[in-house]
């Protein structure tokens, strides 16, 4: 059974490309999940954006029990969201934790992550093709569970 990879993007990644292009790069959201959909070869993907925090809560219930592993880049919601960590706590599989920039270069209030605290993997500022090593890390994380 191919469970799909969760991919989980929280606020204001809608407006990647467009959004402090010069931070974040030009790269689209669009592009990011369909450079995802490509690395991924033939595991499944459910890439998915939001700007609210319970939604992202219930996707991450979702995956809890379809998914296989947990690609996320919760945006702000990394530094505020309590809740965001306890519905991580209970994923059994591999949670990867995705920043498009180095949130340790960053302001004060970037460099402390709850959800860091539930993660087997961080990766932090590579850009936009964060993801697509992020794909790949998760594919090498499940085949070897």
């Amino acid at each position: 059974m191919n469970k799909p990879i969760y991919i989980l993007n929280g606020p204001n990644l809608n407006r990647l490309g467009k959004r402090e292009p010069a931070i974040y790069g030009k790269t689209t959201l669009a592009e990011v999940e369909a450079e995802c959909k490509a690395e991924a070869k033939d595991q499944a993907i459910e890439f998915r954006q939001t700007n609210s925090e319970v939604q992202l809560i219930d996707w991450i219930h979702e995956a809890i029990d379809e998914g296989s592993g947990i690609i996320i880049n919760p945006a702000g919601y990394s530094f505020t969201s309590i809740a965001l960590l306890d519905a991580l706590k209970m994923f059994p599989g591999p949670i990867i934790e995705l920043h498009i920039t180095n949130i340790h270069r960053r302001e004060a209030h970037y460099q402390h992550s709850y959800v860091s605290k539930t993660a087997t993997a961080v990766i932090a500022g590579l850009g936009p093709n964060g993801y697509r090593v992020a794909v790949n890390a998760m594919r090498e994380l499940l085949q070897h569970r």
